[in-house]
């Protein structure tokens, strides 16, 4: 089960180079359900999303570099490109970070996980984060591989 809330962020915090980063890309098999291939750096996953916006089903299954490479070309829209750093944010969350490459340079969502309901509706976001859009299917990576309007 994923419990995630989602942020608009206008400006990037400053030094984002100390923090742990991972270069992501991605594309969707399938958006309803969302059916997903990521490569994280060097590893790979087949991902299932069920329905829903904070709360959701979610299953990830390792893939070989070539099931990746394979899968590739059948994914629909844009292959999703972006930058995901790890920011602490106390001693048990973290804020996942996401940095857009093109169509979608500009665009910054943050991310944080939680462990209940409970944590996720008691959040009190850092100042700098903008809009939330944690009930919005708007900013979902599935939705977004579907256009490559920039206007964001």
């Amino acid at each position: 089960m994923e419990i995630e809330r989602k942020y608009l962020i206008q400006a990037l915090p400053d030094h984002l180079e100390q923090f742990p980063c991972h270069q992501i890309e991605q594309g969707y098999l399938c958006t309803d359900p969302v059916v997903r291939i990521r490569r994280q750096d060097n590893d790979y996953y087949l991902t299932y999303k069920g329905q829903g916006l904070m709360v959701r089903e979610e299953y990830n299954l390792p893939l070989t570099s070539t099931a990746y490479e394979h899968l590739k070309p059948k994914t629909d829209g844009i292959l999703l490109s972006k930058k995901r750093y790890l920011l602490p944010l106390n001693s048990t969350l973290t804020i996942e970070l996401d940095v857009f490459d093109a169509p979608y340079t500009g665009l910054y969502l943050a991310e944080v996980e939680f462990p209940d309901i409970a944590a996720a509706n008691a959040f009190l976001p850092p100042d700098w984060f903008g809009e939330d859009v944690t009930f919005s299917d708007k900013y979902h990576n599935s939705t977004l591989s579907k256009y490559s309007n920039t206007s964001h």
